[in-house]
């Protein structure tokens, strides 16, 4: 469920290129530019940070700001690595088996840890877990409850932080029901994430009154339109997206434990 920018640059995985931030910058606009759907790009190397499994490669956190040929503006974050040879979209540790990017992947800070997120156990608990989910994802649909109902069994253990992330281009009426839930969690409403995953509803739905009766028959609330446009709706769920884009989250569910990025989302399990 990558963004629209993955598609990009070259077949190969590994480019010639040189290890310093403007050479890296100038690199990858020139390769950017050679895709026809991209009319214009600019590229500025956010951080970089130094390889500790091979000292001679350096990851470097890029910012893309691309206007696509429809005149669709397009932002992305992407990781790329370099020896001062070579550059390459991704290393994978053969040992691990896991990628590198695990390790220099952005980390959840404090800040990011908001009361509005925040949906079940102690936020002193030993452990801080948090959920980037669209409710109509499948893989979303059937791994976020059941690690919900985990971890609010163990509220001394887990702190769980929840952050609505729609993808509208897949699912469509994500979008409308994600705020609906906002709006019901601004009501007072209790359990509306779980609940959540259980609306059943297409994906490419457009008519909101279909998808409002769809999520007040499961919640038993009566969310109009109206309620949905409240500003601090639309606050809260340009909130979440910002949250999600500053920690590189391209995809769901991505699930962060103790503010690392979990890949296996099954960190929780291992807590004794």
């Amino acid at each position: 469920m990558l963004k629209l920018l993955a598609i990009t640059l070259l077949s190969t995985s590994l480019l010639q290129a040189a290890a310093s931030n403007k050479l890296v910058e100038n690199f990858l606009v020139q390769n950017f530019q050679n895709n026809p759907n991209i009319k214009s790009v600019k590229v500025s190397v956010n951080s970089k940070t130094k390889i500790v499994q091979m000292p001679e490669w350096e990851a470097f956190v890029v910012d893309i700001d691309a206007i696509l040929k429809n005149n669709k503006n397009v932002t992305q974050k992407m990781i790329w690595f370099s020896n001062g040879i070579v550059i390459t979209d991704d290393l994978i540790d053969m040992k691990s088996k896991r990628s590198l990017k695990d390790g220099v992947s952005p980390k959840i800070e404090g800040r990011h840890y908001k009361k509005e997120n925040h949906i079940y156990g102690n936020v002193n608990a030993k452990h801080k877990v948090a959920i980037f989910s669209d409710p109509l994802c499948p893989f979303c649909r059937s791994y976020v409850p059941e690690a919900l109902e985990y971890m609010k069994k163990h509220p001394n253990k887990f702190a769980v932080y929840y952050y609505h992330f729609p993808l509208p281009g897949l699912h469509p009426a994500a979008v409308e029901l994600t705020k609906a839930a906002i709006a019901a969690e601004l009501q007072g409403k209790e359990d509306v994430v779980l609940k959540l995953y259980k609306i059943k509803l297409e994906a490419h739905e457009r008519n909101i009154t279909k998808i409002l009766s769809a999520f007040n028959k499961v919640m038993g609330t009566n969310i109009t339109e109206k309620d949905i446009q409240d500003p601090r709706v639309e606050k809260q769920f340009t909130q979440d997206q910002v949250t999600a884009d500053e920690l590189m989250v391209q995809g769901t569910p991505t699930v962060f434990f103790d503010g690392m990025k979990d890949r296996s989302k099954k960190k929780y399990l291992g807590v004794k």
